[in-house]
């Protein structure tokens, strides 16, 4: 594999002079979008060019830069000399010269972190997903690097995972297939120590300039496969954006090492949640994107949450489902492949559905999966699909749907009966009926915030989870609902605590944290009225 024109992060002082530069310029993403306004920074992020080259007409710095780092088109050197230290790019290697002119050997895009930093997320020319010519470009990869080990820069699930990611401060941490660093310089916020992995060593590289050229501490690097490089090392956070691809066999220059793992259909992402205990600390979380088979005669939800590793609880979610048939023209246009010929492009659209039918895939799922090592004797292994929008980040709503998981698992029914709740912030109801009705069909609690889930629920439930405001218990709040409604109490905590818990475990509901002294009745009535 050619590693021949990566820039070198050897020289701390050069690199701040380059963040200098870079900063001065504002080349950063609220510089960007002010530059190119929405419509153009929207496109741009889809790989389209031509409505960024249109608003970089100028020669402003920050136009330079775009035109260098972001479109790949060559300028004058007095233009970068301009806007950079271009001595010292062209001694690391960001710049190489071409006449009169100098461009650049990487992709160098702004990226804002999530306390309004400014990073630099750094790839191949070439390599952002999406695109008309597939990655790579029409010509293939860019500057003779072995196509197979292009390194892919900030796509839609290195922000996904970004978002879903527990950012409780953590000892070690773990980017396991860390690809162009993003996990990595995430995690360098919150966790004392980072250790990043990749079998593509190009990716090591570019991680480290990535972190260099943003300012974090360099990571741990390590090349490997899945746990290879770190076999006897427990973390406190594993996140990995694997190579998830569901794909044919492929060697050589065909297989994609960002997203062709090498192993037979999910098998590796099954493999990476398997071994994940191993690696753990107590109470350590492991968070990945996945794709997952469909098998013929088989339940997804089952099949997945078999793989969950003991003493592990899990929170599995699907996102989105696709067909073989849009799975397979996704990928082979994702590798250029529409552009290789009718017949080529036929025959690797075969060789696709022909491994889903020995498979007996029927469609392919994807999404999140979280676990964290409780060590329960029972753990908690939910598996469901959500297709709707979510409110990034949700790093917190993950917290908060373990927590409730263990709230859940300690009490039994007079438990339950004898907490408070506190309804979540945000949380509006809509009652559906036909116009002029008395009554509405049906009352439906929904979010505003996290997951944005919305729920059905009757008379009782409404009205249970209007009161929840954390000073009475579950069973007096019912006791009242019972009198006003002229039902018997005794049957209503009876039939009652399944609701209360679905209400709890989709976050409608907290916990609070110990009961108090019951009221006397009188305040329970004048609560409920």
């Amino acid at each position: 594999m050619s590693t021949h024109r990566l820039p070198s992060p050897a020289d701390p002082e050069r690199i701040a002079r380059l963040r200098g530069a870079l900063l001065a310029a504002a080349f950063t993403a609220d510089g960007l979008l002010d530059l190119l306004g929405a419509p153009a920074y929207a496109a741009l992020a889809r790989s389209e060019t031509v409505p960024a080259l249109r608003a970089t007409r100028g020669d402003s710095p920050l136009e330079t830069l775009v035109r260098l780092f972001l479109l790949q088109r060559p300028v004058a050197y007095g233009r970068a000399a301009a806007a950079l230290p271009a001595e010292d790019c062209l001694a690391d290697g960001w710049l190489v010269r071409d006449g009169d002119e100098v461009r650049a050997t990487v992709d160098v895009r702004p990226y804002g972190g999530p306390q309004g930093e400014d990073w630099w997320i750094v790839s191949d020319l070439g390599c952002a997903v999406g695109g008309a010519g597939g990655i790579g470009g029409p010509g293939g990869a860019p500057g003779g690097v072995d196509r197979s080990g292009l390194v892919l820069g900030v796509g839609g699930a290195s922000t996904t995972l970004a978002g879903l990611t527990v950012r409780a401060p953590v000892a070690r941490a773990l980017d396991l297939g860390t690809g162009s660093g993003i996990q990595a310089l995430h995690a360098s916020r919150h966790a004392a120590s980072v250790t990043a992995t990749d079998t593509n060593p190009r990716a090591l590289r570019i991680a480290r300039l990535t972190l260099a050229l943003s300012g974090a501490a360099e990571p741990d690097l390590r090349e490997g496969s899945l746990f290879e490089p770190v076999a006897d090392e427990t973390y406190d956070l594993i996140v990995s954006n694997p190579p998830f691809v569901i794909s044919p066999p492929s060697s050589g220059r065909d297989r994609l090492v960002y997203r062709d793992g090498g192993m037979s259909g999910d098998d590796l992402c099954r493999t990476l949640v398997q071994r994940s205990a191993d690696h753990l600390a107590d109470g350590g979380w492991c968070q990945l994107l996945a794709n997952w088979q469909h098998v013929e005669g088989e339940d997804w939800r089952e099949r997945i949450a078999s793989w969950v590793p003991s003493g592990c609880d899990a929170w599995i979610v699907q996102r989105e489902v696709q067909d073989i048939t849009q799975y397979a023209e996704l990928w082979l246009r994702d590798a250029g492949a529409h552009l290789a010929g009718p017949a080529e492009y036929a025959a690797r659209y075969d060789a696709w559905l022909e491994e889903f039918e020995a498979r007996k895939t029927r469609a392919v799922g994807f999404g999140w999966i979280t676990l964290r090592k409780s060590g329960a004797d029972r753990p908690a292994v939910t598996a469901e699909e959500w297709p709707h929008p979510v409110e990034q980040p949700l790093g917190d709503a993950v917290v908060g749907h373990f927590a409730r998981q263990d709230f859940l698992r300690t009490h039994d029914d007079a438990a339950l009966l004898a907490a408070r709740f506190r309804l979540a912030d945000e949380v509006v109801q809509e009652q559906v009926g036909l116009p002029g009705a008395e009554d509405p069909e049906h009352v439906v609690l929904r979010q505003n915030r996290g997951m944005r889930r919305a729920t059905k629920v009757d008379t009782v439930g409404a009205g249970f989870a209007g009161v929840c405001d954390g000073t009475l218990s579950a069973g007096r709040i019912l006791d009242a609902i019972a009198q006003l409604l002229g039902e018997d109490p005794v049957v209503l905590r009876d039939r009652t605590p399944d609701s209360i818990r679905l209400l709890v475990e989709q976050g409608f509901l907290h916990p609070v944290d110990e009961p108090v002294d019951e009221p006397v009745d009188g305040a329970v009535d004048g609560a409920v009225d």
